[in-house]
């Protein structure tokens, strides 16, 4: 197994890591994710190790914590072999301060994450969302605490606008409080929205990208066909998805264009649409998913191999998606902006 350092710190970590979203299935929107209990959680776990894959990706709010729950029991004797990352900031309950980044909500998710995880440490401690209402200042003061208390080792963001993440850095750099070393962010051949202005980001600040639903919910295993009916057993299909919709002719041209690669070769092509993100500037790690082993020991086997130059080449292009303003303008003058020539 491969694996990068993330961003500015200096933690390595595995190219792949395993996503538990899956894990517990409460609740319509989960439920349509998967419904992955402890017995089968220590299966696909156990997968996971022998491959290398020794990173854990969680929520507090997947399942209603269940999904933490179910990775702590799972996890246990094995602490000591593994990364853990979860997340806070989404609504946890229902009294006024259930939701947020404020000190008072971040601690005590810790808290509860930390007990939910069996756990006495969180590797890397995402916030899930920007919360603009409370100070850049509190959040990341609380964060930097919670690396002193030594609850956690690192800390980073997902779904921020790239202003979001420049003032934070700002302000971390300001007094001298840790950094976000990653950004999770949402990216794939069918979404590349990314690569307007976070990519270059973090180029420019050493923040490394950990990429969520790199198969675009689904849409890019290969089930979506031209000309045939819409797959109705997906998480889009089934409630599960909360991405934008989707433009099926491009959709098509792309799966073409991953089924010509995949003649070539003889990689199935949700397996090519991961190691293309591989090829991407910042990107650091890959979270995949599984309801079962068969799909986990697939999506295993997308790396240790790369696309060749063309190949890369072709899928850019068949993805290839018009940036709005003021990105379109910025990318006439390649003098000024060396970037485009990454995607």
């Amino acid at each position: 197994m491969e694996y990068r350092q993330l961003g500015g710190s200096g933690l390595h970590v595995p190219v792949l890591s395993f996503g538990t979203a899956t894990f517990g299935g409460a609740g319509k929107f989960f439920k349509a994710w998967g419904d992955t209990q402890l017995d089968d959680a220590k299966r696909l776990i156990n997968l996971c190790l022998d491959a290398g894959v020794n990173f854990f990706d969680t929520a507090d709010v997947y399942s209603n914590g269940i999904s933490e729950e179910i990775l702590g029991q799972a996890l246990e004797g094995l602490r000591d072999r593994v990364l853990i990352s979860t997340k806070a900031t989404f609504k946890m309950g229902d009294d006024a301060n259930s939701f947020g980044s404020s000190r008072y909500h971040l601690i005590r998710s810790a808290e509860n994450s930390l007990r939910r995880l069996k756990t006495d440490h969180i590797d890397i401690y995402h916030m899930h969302g920007f919360d603009g209402n409370t100070p850049v200042e509190e959040t990341l003061r609380s964060l930097d605490d919670l690396i002193s208390s030594g609850k956690v080792r690192y800390i980073a963001c997902s779904n921020f606008s790239g202003w979001h993440l420049m003032k934070s850095l700002s302000v971390s750099e300001r007094y001298g409080w840790a950094k976000y070393v990653a950004h999770q962010a949402y990216y794939s051949l069918l979404d590349r929205e990314f690569e307007w202005e976070l990519m270059p980001a973090g180029i420019d600040q050493k923040v490394s990208t950990i990429v969520w639903s790199p198969l675009a919910s689904g849409q890019l295993t290969g089930k979506f066909r031209r000309g045939q009916p819409i797959p109705q057993d997906n998480r889009r299909s089934q409630g599960g998805d909360h991405g934008p919709e989707t433009n099926f002719e491009r959709l098509y041209n792309i799966i073409d264009a991953l089924d010509e690669v995949a003649e070539e070769t003889g990689k199935s092509v949700a397996q090519i649409s991961i190691n293309w993100l591989l090829q991407r500037p910042t990107v650091a790690n890959i979270i995949i998913g599984a309801r079962n082993e068969e799909q986990l020991k697939q999506n295993l086997e997308a790396v240790g191999w790369n696309l060749t130059t063309d190949q890369v080449k072709k899928l850019d292009a068949a993805s290839e998606l018009t940036p709005i303003y003021p990105y379109w303008h910025q990318r006439q003058d390649t003098r000024l902006n060396p970037l485009p020539k990454f995607y």
